[in-house]
């Protein structure tokens, strides 16, 4: 049976928890509600472990100190933040961005000399969707003469360090079809654990960056031509998914596509968009 006194260290109140919800939504945009305080505390203690503190008190001291603010605010908003990413995840928005929104945007740029297809994977976590666009897209430039590059980005520094290493287990890869798995997966010599690697020429077609979505400036220079921001604005509040969106279509070049998640609306939000499919946009200039 639990200690009561190491519950008791190991958790907070509610008004510490409400403080640090407020700090996480101001840096993140990320909403905690009161629900969530069960599993932020349990996150979070793997972090005491790690710092080798004894309460959720004196962790709390610290990350609101000011050296706290300077080292340890980017290593909370990591173990809080949600990851959850698979290969060949939601296969329509595949299917649409081959038959539709590659061709198009090929055609947007006829005439454009050594223009190539810029793909943004917003809130990429470990690696699995930027990795799926490049092989989609390798496959499609192999019968087009098109290049591209797919850009991705996310909030999470250990995330974007798995995914750069772009190692994934049996399990992870298993919705990749056999003929790409083939292509484009290395197979691990140890046959016990079952991983595989992206091939390295995979690999350098995805450029990984940190990017905090409340940053006044995402740092793109270029109009990204497709963007992939798939169960990413569910975490955030109607107010700040309106003015995240906006920022989006700002970087979004004209007729752009913009994909999101399927449990994810825009409806009723002033954005320059049309629905063009099940949760595809399409910019209207």
């Amino acid at each position: 049976m639990q200690n009561t006194d190491a519950v008791d260290r190991l958790s907070m109140p509610y008004k510490d928890f409400r403080r640090l919800g407020e700090l996480i939504q101001n840096v993140s945009g990320i909403k905690v509600p009161d629900p969530k305080k069960t599993m932020i505390e349990s996150r979070l203690q793997r972090r005491l472990k790690r710092l080798g503190m004894q309460s959720m008190h004196e962790y709390l001291d610290y990350l609101f100190s000011p050296d706290g603010m300077q080292n340890e605010l980017i290593n909370m908003i990591d173990e809080v933040t949600t990851n959850k990413t698979d290969f060949f995840r939601e296969p329509s928005h595949f299917e649409f961005l081959v038959d539709h929104a590659l061709p198009e945007t090929i055609k947007a740029h006829s005439g454009e000399v050594h223009k190539r297809i810029t793909i943004w994977s917003a809130g990429c976590s470990s690696g699995e969707e930027p990795y799926t666009l490049a092989m989609v897209l390798s496959e499609f430039v192999s019968q087009h003469r098109s290049s591209f590059l797919i850009l991705a980005t996310d909030i999470s520094k250990s995330m974007l360090e798995k995914a750069t290493l772009a190692i994934y287990d049996a399990e992870r890869i298993a919705p990749v079809p056999m003929e790409l798995q083939r292509k484009y997966l290395l197979k691990g010599k140890d046959r016990e654990q079952q991983r595989f690697r992206v091939v390295p020429d995979l690999r350098r077609l995805v450029k990984f960056r940190l990017l905090n979505f409340m940053d006044g400036d995402f740092g793109f220079r270029e109009p990204i031509d497709i963007i992939f921001c798939r169960n990413v604005i569910i975490y955030f509040d109607k107010k700040t998914q309106e003015e995240l969106l906006r920022k989006f279509c700002n970087c979004l070049a004209s007729k752009g596509y913009m994909f999101v998640g399927h449990s994810e609306t825009l409806f009723g939000m002033d954005l320059p968009l049309v629905q063009v499919a099940p949760t595809i946009y399409r910019k209207t200039s």
